[in-house]
């Protein structure tokens, strides 16, 4: 949370933004839930604990999914302690498909829905292959991508199509931007993943959406270095890019940077 936060804005929007009364009827649910198995439960040690956990971002294992969904911190939070739990499989090496995915989420959250992952696949994947293996690096950060700025791409994708309809050309090639990399790959338009925009009218007309209190959205300056760069974009490559942009991944604050992802030694879980 930014210091200046509390000075900048009234004591309302504070709350709304930080989602405090979101975590003060979590923690007091929990108290009294605690209370019935215990009622000598010390309660501003509970209530310490607890605020300590969120502060911490480790108060999501095995939380259900509409908590986990309830914040952006939360949505944070969850994406680190999924990398924690499972990143043994990208030292590894091995490729997962997304039913194994699935799994591996409802370990630390049993309800979790398998509609998040299909989405994440589709960052990664074209439609008619989602029945292909996803090494755990390509998987994270498109997961990552996902979750925390779903609404944000929900968003996008709407204006997205309306400008499709509005000027794009099935004649018109389509540039796909390459992490890491000035060069961009063109393809000719055939289906549906080669369906293109201008980048300069879709940064228009999704400029807008951003820095909007109701939802998370990328920064504007990354979203810049994506659509700036390109004449004309796919909404696939700008999934991509958004996943794989380090300067997002920097911003959200939880997954070290790619080429560091998989380097030293087990993490616990409480750090």
């Amino acid at each position: 949370m930014a210091q200046d936060d509390r000075y900048s804005m009234s004591a309302e929007k504070y709350l709304t933004k930080h989602n405090i009364l979101v975590y003060l009827e979590d923690a007091v649910t929990q108290l009294l839930e605690h209370r019935e198995e215990n009622s000598k439960v010390n309660s501003v040690k509970f209530l310490t604990d607890y605020f300590s956990s969120v502060r911490d971002g480790n108060h999501t294992m095995f939380r259900e999914y509409s908590f986990i969904h309830s914040t952006p911190h939360n949505r944070a939070s969850f994406v680190r302690l999924f990398w924690k739990c499972y990143r043994q499989i990208g030292k590894k090496g091995d490729l997962l498909s997304i039913q194994e995915y699935h799994s591996l989420l409802g370990l630390i959250s049993p309800d979790f829905p398998f509609d998040v992952v299909k989405k994440t696949a589709r960052i990664i994947l074209i439609d008619d292959a989602l029945d292909c293996l996803i090494s755990f690096s390509d998987f994270i950060y498109a997961f990552q991508a996902q979750l925390y700025y779903e609404e944000f791409l929900e968003k996008c994708s709407a204006k997205y199509q309306s400008l499709l309809q509005s000027f794009c050309s099935p004649r018109d090639p389509v540039v796909v931007p390459t992490s890491g990399s000035e060069e961009a790959t063109v393809h000719q338009s055939s289906g549906q993943r080669s369906e293109d925009v201008d980048s300069m009218h879709f940064f228009r007309a999704i400029y807008p959406l951003c820095d909007r209190i109701e939802y998370s959205s990328p920064p504007i300056s990354s979203l810049k270095e994506i659509l700036f760069n390109v004449p004309r974009i796919s909404f696939y490559g700008f999934l991509i890019s958004i996943a794989k942009s380090e300067s997002i991944n920097a911003h959200i604050g939880r997954l070290p940077p790619k080429m560091e992802l998989l380097e030293g030694g087990d993490t616990e879980l409480t750090s």
